[in-house]
């Protein structure tokens, strides 16, 4: 993103508008962790990805952050979490499909404040689960 945002503008967003943002910056992440790991097939490389970005994946890996998140971090989660509008998807639960949510709008607040080391770090903590 060529703007970085204060922390006034980014909590203006709603939490859903985080995870919005935050599921293509995080599927990114895969995508590339992906490709730079093996040169497969696209089949099999969709099929890994697929594995990585489902919400029982990201409310697993939500579960190794939290500790390791701050107080900001933390209530962005909470905010994604608890957020109205959830569709459930057939593939995962309720509770598991507002997690990834929360999971989601972290990565989308962290991308709109232009925190890419932080981004990282929390990938490169959680990608080889």
């Amino acid at each position: 993103m060529d703007r970085i945002l204060t922390e006034h503008e980014v909590n203006q967003y709603s939490p859903l508008t985080l995870a919005f943002l935050g599921d293509s910056v995080y599927e990114k992440l895969v995508r590339e962790h992906i490709i730079l790991s093996a040169n497969m097939p696209a089949a099999k490389l969709h099929e890994i990805k697929v594995k990585k970005v489902c919400a029982s994946y990201q409310s697993e890996a939500l579960e190794k952050l939290m500790p390791l998140l701050d107080e900001k971090e933390t209530a962005v989660v909470k905010r994604g979490r608890n957020a109205t509008g959830n569709t459930v998807p057939k593939s995962s639960n309720a509770v598991e499909y507002r997690r990834a949510t929360g999971f989601e709008a972290l990565f989308g607040y962290l991308d709109l404040l232009g925190r890419t080391e932080r981004i990282e770090q929390l990938f490169s903590l959680i990608i080889d689960n």
